[in-house]
């Protein structure tokens, strides 16, 4: 068999329902590693059963299971992408491309809700928000923290990603910006999820993720103030 060019880390917790069908749409030379983060369901058995590679994250948060992805893959390139469906794994190639062709270090899926009902109201709003502080941080024109996103392997490891909840995609950004990485953001269709989200499906979900990634904003900013007083 030959190997995956790009490996796609797909943290998961209780998604033994959408698992096949994220996983059975995987383009050609695209490998799945599903993180299991504490699931109670068939989650792990279910993506063994589709071809995927499964890891352990015991230490429960999104940036936990991401990130141990992360350490797992061994492809040149590395995705990030939902496991409850409300994103298509179809998508990724146009995602890639960029990076593979060059013209940039980190592309992020600009979600587009193919229904109504596809991005709960307090969530869009919240990522509105956070989107506004984003780009004043990293002077990305970014309008979405996109969860679909690929890069290079070997460069998000030299970004020494430390968050292990919610403010893991926010750092990459951030991290990947102070890097001057050329950072893409592309529009992807996102579609209801199959079941109830962790985060954005419950108001103190979304509070816990702004709070994290409200952290790292103020942190990017004492490092700002700190590198002005060095070079005054």
């Amino acid at each position: 068999m030959t190997s995956p060019r790009i490996d796609v880390v797909l943290p998961c917790l209780n998604e033994e329902a959408a698992l096949p069908w994220v996983l059975d749409r995987l383009p050609e030379g695209y490998h799945a590693i599903v993180v299991d983060n504490g699931s109670t369901d068939a989650s792990a058995a279910v993506a063994r059963d589709h071809g995927a590679t499964v890891v352990t994250e015991s230490r429960r948060g999104f940036g936990a299971a991401a990130h141990a992805g992360l350490l797992a893959a061994t492809a040149p390139y590395v995705a990030f992408c939902d496991a409850d469906a409300s994103m298509d794994p179809r998508d990724l190639p146009a995602l890639a491309a960029p990076v593979l062709a060059g013209s940039a270090e980190l592309v992020l899926g600009r979600r587009r809700p193919t229904t109504r009902g596809a991005w709960p109201l307090h969530a869009r709003l919240a990522n509105r928000a956070l989107s506004i502080l984003m780009r004043r941080a990293s002077g990305v024109d970014l309008h979405d923290l996109g969860p679909m996103r690929v890069a290079d392997r070997e460069a998000l490891l030299g970004l020494d990603l430390r968050d292990r909840r919610s403010g893991y995609p926010l750092e990459m950004v951030l991290r990947a910006s102070e890097a001057g990485w050329r950072v893409v953001e592309l529009d992807a269709p996102y579609s209801p999820r199959v079941g109830r989200s962790k985060v954005t499906g419950t108001i103190r979900g979304t509070w816990i993720a702004i709070s994290d990634m409200s952290r790292l904003l103020r942190e990017v900013r004492g490092r700002a103030v700190v590198a002005g007083e060095v070079s005054s």
